[in-house]
């Protein structure tokens, strides 16, 4: 499902400035329920990668990256985002999105697939690819096209679907049948795709010669916290993205995590 290159663009302003303060993150969240509800589900995943994104600046190449949440906030640091995603709708609302910020972001359709039709070999300092390896056709073939892009040293951002939080989310809303199904099927499962246990996920990983470095759990407790506590209280966000961050590197809470993301570089 690959298509040639149709770049968009938007006129750059000069860089952002950032904080890696966990509590001034906090407090800045955004106030209505829905974004205070986003917020907790990705604290993790900025954990992870605020370090990373930290030096450059660096050419990031974001797949998947759809109407660029991530790769807004991530142009914005003063690094050079390129988005692939197979959405021309989805990339014109990025390119909305990125000109209401006053970044540039390269748009360019396309899709995992089929990565090297869009995409520049070895020229991407960091790869962030969350909620794709989910729908791929053939998860392994992906991450050797992830490969293929990534400089020497660079660094993949990778963000899966966990089985394990699927079959707990089904078994407690009474589809039990469902949940059965799940508990050893690796075959995807409709327009949400395939689950992964942790050991499948780095099990792909070494075999497409990266090295993990970083494992956190991801919305560990916020998909089943009730939006009407966030709605009547505020000040609950706060505390749910702190829990949300001391969860998500301590292995024992890791299995009821609804996503898992790693980190890894090419050996």
């Amino acid at each position: 499902m690959s298509a040639g290159s149709a770049p968009r663009s938007a006129r750059s302003l000069p860089r952002s400035a950032r904080t890696d303060e966990q509590a001034r993150r906090s407090a800045s969240l955004p106030s209505s329920p829905t974004s205070r509800r986003a917020g907790a589900r990705t604290v993790a995943v900025w954990d992870a990668l605020d370090p990373v994104l930290a030096s450059g600046p660096l050419d990031v190449l974001d797949i998947g990256g759809g109407t660029g949440t991530s790769a807004v906030r991530i142009a914005g640091l003063g690094h050079r985002v390129t988005v692939v995603d197979p959405s021309p709708d989805a990339l014109a609302a990025l390119d909305r999105r990125a000109r209401e910020a006053g970044v540039s972001v390269d748009a360019r359709q396309g899709d995992l697939a089929a990565l090297s039709d869009v995409a520049d070999p070895s020229g991407a300092d960091v790869v962030l690819c969350h909620g794709v390896l989910e729908v791929v056709p053939d998860p392994a073939a992906a991450l050797a096209g992830i490969r293929e892009v990534l400089r020497p040293g660079g660094t993949l951002s990778l963000l899966v679907a966990q089985r394990t939080a699927a079959v707990l989310s089904r078994a407690l809303a009474g589809h039990f049948a469902q949940a059965a199904e799940l508990l050893d099927d690796t075959a995807p499962q409709g327009r949400s795709g395939r689950r992964f246990a942790l050991d499948e996920v780095t099990g792909l990983l070494e075999a497409a010669g990266f090295a993990v470095s970083d494992v956190r759990g991801v919305r560990v407790f916020v998909d089943h916290v009730p939006g009407s506590l966030l709605d009547v209280d505020p000040g609950a966000t706060s505390a749910l993205v702190e829990l949300e961050q001391r969860a998500s590197t301590r292995a024992d809470y890791l299995p009821l995590a609804s996503q898992v993301h790693l980190l890894a570089s090419l050996r």
